[in-house]
């Protein structure tokens, strides 16, 4: 094709692509159904894993959960199992005949530490020999050292990025292969708007949330490359969640009612929409756009202009104190 055409051509397809997005904001694109499907949830025992494993349950999804804590991972299973139980088609009933049968709808626990390769190969073997296949892979574990760079020991450091971004590239490389092999499947990618801009205090956590999205973007265009749109990648960059990581991260008084924490059930029902409709990505409130798009435009100084007015600039360090004296009371506490 002549350069010039294929210029209009592509020009044209950019701008159509605007157009099928503009089109989403009018009418909602159906959601796709996930009945009897094998979903893996990675820290699934707490906050947002939880709510995720919760929401696939009430889709009758087959649910594989993962996380380092067996007692709160065992909960989450409680907790999907009881969803299953209320789902208990009535006998008889005319509209359940296409429903997957309650015996088949089954939650498997497994204890991993994704943040050690050889424990997430080990256990994604047991999932292939115990549970088969799986469809979708949610990427959700992650920490934070709550240190300042200078007084966070190296450990957490490597601790942060094994588990918020190196643990991505085991579990894909677990599971990709027979997604590839189908041309079926469904990444999951829990990141963080701040892995999209930064602030002062939490250095390991944004690298490793940056590393998360790079990885997660290559690898998007590496499907497309290879013509597997049957695999399809969704990528999630919430605000700060409600779910005690960041306790007590402050901004300027007067901008809080502008940027409040998320409530975690609003965060998932909204990640839950973006996959079910095949989301490229999902940034939640919607301004994180907006801010994400200025900080590519402006200079630098102007972004510290705008931090520091919002009191953006140092809202972690209150989290930071809270953490730090946390840490000396049960060291403390160890040493009486």
């Amino acid at each position: 094709m002549n350069i010039v055409t294929e210029l209009f051509v592509v020009t044209f397809k950019i701008i159509w692509s605007f157009v099928l997005a503009g089109g989403k904001w009018f009418i909602r694109p159906r959601e796709k159904s996930v009945e009897g499907q094998v979903c893996v949830i990675t820290g699934a025992g707490s906050g947002l894993g939880r709510l995720f494993a919760l929401e696939f349950a009430r889709r009758r999804a087959i649910l594989v959960l993962w996380d380092i804590n067996r007692q709160a991972n065992e909960e989450t299973a409680e907790m999907v199992r009881e969803i299953y139980r209320e789902m208990n088609p009535s006998a008889g009933s005319s509209d359940s005949v296409q429903e997957l049968p309650l015996f088949q709808l089954k939650v498997y626990t497994y204890v991993c530490d994704v943040g050690k390769r050889e424990s997430v190969y080990s256990t994604a073997e047991k999932v292939r020999k115990e549970v088969g296949n799986i469809d979708l892979l949610i990427n959700n574990a992650g920490v934070v050292s709550g240190r300042h760079l200078l007084e966070c020991p190296d450990e957490l450091i490597e601790r942060t990025m094994m588990v918020n971004c190196h643990a991505h590239f085991w579990t894909t490389k677990a599971f990709l292969p027979k997604m590839l092999e189908l041309n079926h499947g469904h990444i999951v990618t829990v990141a963080s708007s701040l892995g999209l801009f930064t602030t002062a205090g939490v250095e390991d956590y944004c690298a490793s949330k940056f590393g998360a999205i790079g990885f997660h973007e290559s690898l998007s265009h590496e499907l497309k490359a290879a013509d597997k749109d049957g695999i399809k990648m969704t990528l999630v960059c919430p605000f700060l969640v409600d779910t005690g990581m960041f306790k007590g991260c402050k901004i300027r008084k007067e901008m809080a009612p502008l940027f409040p924490p998320l409530k975690p059930e609003y965060c998932v029902k909204q990640a839950m929409r973006a996959i079910l409709t095949d989301q490229a990505m999902i940034c939640t409130p919607r301004v994180m756009y907006m801010v994400t798009f200025m900080k590519t435009i402006l200079p630098f100084d102007a972004i510290v202009c705008m931090y520091r007015f919002i009191g953006a600039d140092k809202c972690m360090y209150p989290f930071l104190a809270q953490r730090k004296e946390s840490t000396n009371n049960n060291e403390s506490k160890t040493g009486i």
